[in-house]
């Protein structure tokens, strides 16, 4: 039997500082906003967007499956951003995780993402809403950098696209309805509903990144990313035992 590669992975992101965009972007941004609450949750989305925020970490784990069915860590780490650092800069530490984080700049961060991806051409990438949030995200913001991805991630259609599992189509069976037995959840209520340990359970979630980030606490994202990452492979493990076809 053939040795298959699954590379699961997960990005967080945060605000770019809002002072640092142009006077008609800023206008742009608020323009609906009437009060100051409004105008604060106007800055809290722009974490959502390539174009107004910045990748901080991205979770990697590469699996393989093994001759007796299982399946075997090849590979595993976080690659996370410190601000400060120019490109030449990349330091290793290690999480209280036990997990490697390699610190670099934003521009070195994508660049050896590409390169993963690169060397396992045939692995098949496993995401949570990978296609919607995590692919388009990883390739806007590397075009900004002038950077060239190694694969276009989103190659393909709404309903067949190659080498990627993204999990929240395959549990609402690519027909995601609000009324439906497909209908779509949360990453957190997924992870709940089969038994499974929610990354939120430490007591930090997506909503929190930006705040962290500011505050210099990269080490925690990184953490937080990587237990992300645990859940995912472990929904994905759901999924291809007793879902797929």
């Amino acid at each position: 039997m053939r040795k298959q590669n699954y590379l699961v992975f997960d990005i967080e992101t945060a605000p770019l500082d809002f002072d640092t965009l142009s006077e008609s972007q800023q206008d742009y941004i608020i323009r609906s906003a009437k009060t100051d609450e409004e105008i604060e949750q106007k800055k809290f989305e722009m974490g959502l967007s390539p174009i107004t925020a910045q990748v901080v970490c991205i979770g990697t784990q590469l699996m393989q499956s093994t001759e007796d069915g299982n399946w075997e860590q090849i590979g595993r780490a976080a690659l996370s951003v410190d601000n400060s650092f120019d490109y030449d800069k990349k330091e290793l530490i290690t999480l209280s995780t036990g997990d490697k984080c390699y610190l670099t700049n934003e521009a070195r961060l994508l660049e050896d993402f590409w390169s993963i991806l690169k060397k396992y051409d045939q692995a098949t990438l496993v995401s949570f809403n990978g296609r919607n949030f995590d692919a388009p995200f990883l390739m806007l913001r590397s075009a900004i950098h002038r950077i060239k991805p190694s694969r276009n991630l989103m190659a393909g259609t709404k309903y067949n696209y190659p080498l990627h599992t993204d999990l929240i189509d395959e549990l609402t069976f690519y027909n995601p309805s609000p009324y439906s037995a497909s209908k779509r959840f949360n990453f957190d209520f997924y992870t709940r509903t089969f038994g499974l340990k929610s990354p939120k359970s430490e007591g930090v979630d997506g909503s929190m990144v930006g705040e962290l980030f500011k505050d210099g606490k990269i080490n925690e994202i990184s953490e937080y990313c990587m237990r992300d990452i645990n859940a995912t492979w472990e929904l994905f493990l759901v999924w291809y035992n007793y879902l797929k076809f």
